[in-house]
């Protein structure tokens, strides 16, 4: 067992926790959003309090992401690498796991804080997780090396950082990258699975039905290309992918788990504001804090699903 993999992210946790309380009793650590102040009902339903969690039901649900994400830890550090690049301490292992664990600082910085620089924390926690599977799947197939991907990976997401922080999560360019990186590894894994050269030439629509399961349907995007002009990169994958994949993943039950779980957890989130019949602000069952719940089980379910990966 490598204790290091597993007792390194769990201390960063509990350092984590410390650090934020310390600094919640300074003057300057919290803040209200624009618009708002204390015991009014926040934009995602919860009441707002005066404590040093902003939302606390909203914020301490993000302890779900921290715990699927340090059992990941827990099942690599107990391996020895080499099976998959999902198995052991690979970089590909802990930058996956990393990701889902950094969700829950993440989103607990914007519903604790709510500050400008927690709501930047949140979002680029999201996208550090989103944007790992689809890349790992063009790596995969194009049998890029470990190393490769980690510094593509760390580059990506420091690029992302900063240009979020200076100009909004949409880059100041109107681009929804979480949304983007959903349909891509959709994508991926419709190339991965069942590539021949007519999917690769119209694999981009597939991001559109993605897009409807989602409840945005091909007429309202095409009445409003210049907010969904970035549609067109539906055909990133297509650019790389030219040739059947060696590696395929094995074990599809963990993704429908996975899927299953994560639109669960958006049909809940969508019934997580104000507006909405099942807004109860005082409760401490609140709907976005299921959603948290449910998605980092996801997180889990689709790590799962990629330790299938395998030679066919």
């Amino acid at each position: 067992m490598n204790k290091k993999v597993f007792f390194i992210p769990l201390s960063a946790s509990i350092l984590f926790f410390v650090a934020y309380l310390l600094l919640a009793q300074t003057g300057s650590f919290l803040s209200v959003e624009p618009g708002y102040s204390i015991n009014d009902v926040s934009r995602w339903c919860e009441r707002i309090s005066g404590g040093y969690f902003r939302e606390p039901s909203n914020a301490l649900s993000n302890i779900g992401f921290i715990t699927t994400g340090l059992i990941m830890f827990w099942i690599l550090s107990r391996e020895s690498r080499g099976k998959s690049r999902f198995h052991g301490a690979s970089p590909t292992a802990i930058i996956f796991a990393t990701a889902a664990l950094f969700l829950g600082p993440g989103s607990l910085l914007m519903h604790g804080t709510h500050t400008a620089w927690g709501q930047w924390a949140d979002w680029l926690s999201m996208i550090m997780f989103i944007s790992i599977p689809w890349l790992v799947n063009i790596f995969v197939i194009k049998d890029y090396s470990e190393n490769i991907f980690a510094k593509t990976y760390v580059s990506y997401i420091t690029i992302y950082a900063l240009i979020s922080w200076n100009f909004g999560n949409d880059l100041g360019i109107g681009l929804n990258l979480w949304f983007l990186s959903i349909a891509l590894w959709v994508i991926t894994e419709a190339l991965q699975h069942f590539y021949s050269p007519l999917l690769r030439l119209l694999s981009g629509f597939i991001g559109f039905l993605v897009a409807a399961v989602f409840g945005v349907f091909p007429n309202e995007i095409f009445a409003n290309l210049s907010e969904y002009w970035w549609t067109i990169l539906f055909w990133i994958p297509a650019i790389f992918i030219n040739k059947k994949s060696l590696m395929r993943k094995t074990r599809f039950r963990w993704f429908w788990f996975g899927m299953f779980t994560y639109l669960t957890a958006f049909v809940i989130w969508l019934q997580g504001y104000p507006e909405t019949d099942f807004c109860n602000p005082d409760s401490i069952v609140q709907a976005h804090a299921l959603w948290h719940i449910l998605s980092s089980i996801a997180t889990l379910f689709f790590f799962f699903y990629f330790r299938s990966l395998r030679l066919t």
